[in-house]
């Protein structure tokens, strides 16, 4: 796993020119643009739309950024909280050392995206289709990823607490690296996951309770 990339790795970083300070718009094209030490309390920006672009140091509260679109788009300490981002789009995104909280994230798209030294704290997934995610050194708590489908998604060095995975499809998805693994509720969706001996032994009581088995000496 490669390491984050700064602001000047990035291929775009030359032609990157500063966001005009207004804020964001509904429908608005956000194309290679640095936005960086902002803040946008109740944003009302769906269906915006961010290619090439790089956003530090941003924090959105509250408001709404549903469909929004996200292509081959950096964050960097980045703080989304309580931020309606349903039904939005992610493609070659790369998004390192931030946080989201209670960020409604359900239907949303995401492919080919990682996210690096990132907290994710009550964020509701449910219903979203990640492919070839990654996160690398992430702490997820109360993450629902109910319904949603999984391909090709790791979680090297990531502590996972109270995950939910009801109703959820799972293809290649890699556990093993896991620092910590700990599932509230939809062990018997994780057909396709893919554990270590060790933490199948630590899952096997829950497993139980979940299949109703009982089990005695």
């Amino acid at each position: 796993m490669r390491e984050p990339r700064a602001l000047a790795d990035l291929p775009y970083a030359a032609y990157l020119e500063d966001h005009d300070g207004r804020d964001l718009a509904a429908g608005g094209d956000y194309n290679v643009v640095h936005i960086a030490d902002r803040e946008f309390p109740n944003v009302l920006a769906g269906n915006a739309r961010f290619s090439e672009s790089a956003l530090s140091g941003v924090r959105f509260t509250d408001g709404s950024l549903r469909r929004a679109r996200f292509t081959d788009v950096w964050l960097h300490g980045a703080q989304v909280i309580g931020t309606d981002l349903a039904e939005s789009g992610w493609l070659d995104a790369e998004v390192v050392n931030s946080a989201f909280a209670g960020a409604a994230m359900f239907e949303a798209a995401l492919s080919r995206v990682t996210f690096s030294g990132c907290k994710l704290v009550s964020v509701n997934l449910r219903g979203a289709v990640l492919r070839d995610v990654a996160f690398v050194d992430c702490v997820l708590r109360d993450v629902d990823f109910s319904e949603a489908a999984l391909t090709t998604v790791t979680f090297p060095g990531s502590t996972l607490v109270d995950l939910r995975f009801e109703g959820a499809t799972l293809k290649k998805v890699d556990l093993r690296e896991a620092a910590e693994l700990g599932i509230r509720s939809g062990l018997t969706s994780l057909r396709g996951a893919t554990v270590t001996p060790t933490q199948a032994l630590d899952l096997a009581p829950a497993f139980a309770q979940a299949l109703g088995l009982t089990v005695k000496d």
